[in-house]
Order: structure tokens, then C-alpha cells, then sequence
């Protein structure tokens, strides 16, 4: 395990405060970024996070060159929101609608680099609380002050002691504590230095994004972080420190559908790295339990089994962005 990725690639937002100087980097560099935010029923902060990250990051400083909403079909008013405060909205099911319909968090996100034009893209969730520019000017400070850094990765909330210093844990993150860091410290120790790796703030190249595939549910970060480790290396990753990050939180329940959908992602990986052979195949169903009329019935929670292939496979878009496999 290499130990000294923690300290050389572990930043806090405040080192990268200077936004005259990102702007100069990007401009000196030649590159075009896109914020994304993937939406489903985000009605009550959609419009806090557009109007900041408009007004600090596009009006005041120009950082970000363009920002995309894509939704999964909501049914409520967060579309109408975003547009009227200058976001370009998109629903999934109308981006490359030849492609057999799929919903889910990863179809939002792998859709999204087929009508962004960033060469750096930010995909930001949108029911953060207490939104503020630094989650996204922090997250590219890395990317654009640093060569070697392709991808990076936000965590957030509680310190907790290393040896010279104090960086910030999860999070309250039960799934990463109960899930992900016991398996990443089973297959992949490397790994466990990523302190939050389900954030759902990351940013990265486009000629990265664009090689990886994307399942299209939760377990997007989960493949994300282990398809960019085995391609391109811990190194090509960095992490930032937010602070602090409010959301509204998940019943057991729901962490446990989460959970599920995750491990199987996970097991799916790994064998298809040829570290473990199942003999047996996965089921695609989560069964928890419910107590109705005093007696308890099944509640039976049913994923589909499906991700979408690394981008630049897509002749669509390999047309539009003159890419070559």
C-alpha cells in the first residue's frame, strides 16, 4: 500500500480560495469546464445551488463555462426552476433516445458527457443544503494546478487524527463504514485512504470520464473509483476536504436497498478483475420486511442489472467530439 498518497494528494477547499489564479490556469491551459447536476424531485435547493454557482463561478469569476442540469424525470417543478435561473436542462430519456431507456443516478451522469462540452467536467449532487462555490472551485483546484491529477473526490464533516495531522472523516457515512471501506480494505487496501469514496462531488477529466463505463444506478462511485484505480493508478486522484456538507438523510431502509445495489456492483468488478470466481449467479432482488395489519410481509426491492458502456464507444458521440477508439 502506498502510504504517502494521503498527505501528497489530500487537500482542504482553502488552499485553493485563490480564484484568479484557477482562472488563469484554465485559460493559460486552454480548457472549457461544465458543472452537471443530476436531478430527480430537487425542487427545494436546485435554484440555491444554480444562483451561486452562476453568480461566483460565471459572472464574478469566469471558471465555469456552462451549467447542465439532467433530470430523471421529475415530477415536480425542478426543471422550470433551472431553467429560469440559467441552467441548460435535459431529460435523460431525450439524450440519445435510439438507446434502450434506462433510469437511474450513473444514465444521468453518463448522459451528461454527451451534451457537455467541458474538457473538465463537475458532477455535483443537487440536494446540498449549504451549498457554496468552494464545492466546485475546490474540486478543480487540483485538476488544474496539478498536472498528474485527473480525478478528484470531495469528503466532508467529522476530523479525525492521522499522525501529523487532522483531516476529516466520513462523514457519518454508514454505508462507506459498513460497506465499501471493509471490502476496499479486503481487495484493494490502497483504497482505504479515499475517505469518502460515495461522495457524490467529483470532478475529472473528460478524456477520463469518457473511457470508463457507468452503471446507472448507486453503484456508479463505487465503479467509478476502481475503473480509474485499475486503468490509470491511485496517483492520477486527489480528494478535498469541504468541510461540511448537509443533506437530507436516508432511513436504514433505504441504505439498505443502497447497500445492496452497491456489493453487487462491486462483486460484479472484482470478478471481472479475476479476484474472485462466483459460482453462482447474483440475484437482482434486495428483500426486506414490513409489518402490515400485524403480520409482516416481504418488501422486495428490484435492481436492474445494467451499465452503460464506456462512452467513447458510442459512434454518436465519438462523431461529435471527433474522438477515435
Amino acid at each position: 500500500m502506498k502510504s504517502n498518497w494521503l498527505n501528497t494528494n489530500t487537500f482542504h477547499h482553502s488552499e485553493f480560495k485563490e480564484i484568479e489564479l484557477l482562472v488563469k490556469k484554465k485559460e493559460k491551459k486552454n480548457l472549457t469546464i461544465s458543472l452537471c447536476l443530476p436531478t430527480l424531485n430537487e425542487e427545494k435547493t436546485i435554484a440555491k445551488e444554480i444562483i451561486i454557482m452562476k453568480s461566483e463561478l460565471m459572472t464574478r469569476f469566469p471558471l465555469i463555462d456552462e451549467i447542465v442540469v439532467v433530470d430523471s424525470g421529475s415530477s415536480d417543478n425542478t426543471l422550470d426552476i433551472a431553467q429560469s435561473y440559467g441552467a441548460e436542462i435535459y431529460e435523460a430519456s431525450n439524450i440519445l433516445p435510439h438507446l434502450k431507456e434506462s433510469t437511474g443516478k450513473g444514465e444521468n451522469l453518463w448522459k451528461a458527457l454527451y451534451i457537455t462540452k467541458g474538457d473538465i467536467i463537475i458532477y455535483l449532487d443537487a440536494d446540498i443544503k449549504n451549498i457554496h462555490h468552494r464545492f466546485a472551485y475546490a474540486l478543480l483546484g487540483p485538476l488544474l494546478l496539478n498536472d498528474k491529477i485527473k480525478y478528484t473526490k470531495a469528503f466532508y464533516d467529522r476530523p479525525i487524527s492521522t499522525d501529523q495531522q487532522k483531516i476529516r472523516a466520513t462523514g457519518g457515512g454508514r454505508v462507506t463504514e459498513l460497506i465499501i471501506r471493509p471490502l476496499f480494505s479486503l481487495f484493494f487496501p490502497e483504497l482505504t485512504q479515499i475517505i469518502q469514496p460515495l461522495s457524490g462531488e467529483y470532478a475529472g477529466f473528460r478524456d477520463l470520464f469518457e473511457k470508463i463505463p457507468f452503471p446507472i444506478g448507486y453503484g456508479v462511485e463505487t465503479s467509478m473509483i476502481l475503473d480509474i484505480y485499475e486503468k490509470w493508478g491511485i496517483d492520477v486522484m486527489a480528494q478535498v476536504d469541504l468541510d461540511r456538507r448537509v443533506h437530507r438523510n436516508q432511513d436504514t431502509k433505504a441504505l439498505g436497498r443502497m447497500s445492496f445495489v452497491i456489493l453487487k456492483t462491486f462483486l460484479n468488478r472484482i470478478e471481472g478483475l479475476e479476484k474472485i470466481k462466483l459460482n453462482t449467479d447474483l440475484f437482482n432482488e434486495m428483500i426486506q420486511y414490513k409489518q402490515t395489519s400485524g403480520e409482516y410481509q416481504a418488501d422486495i426491492y428490484k435492481i436492474k442489472d445494467h451499465e452503460r458502456p464506456p462512452m467513447i464507444t458510442v459512434p454518436e458521440y465519438c462523431e461529435k467530439f471527433n474522438r477515435h477508439l
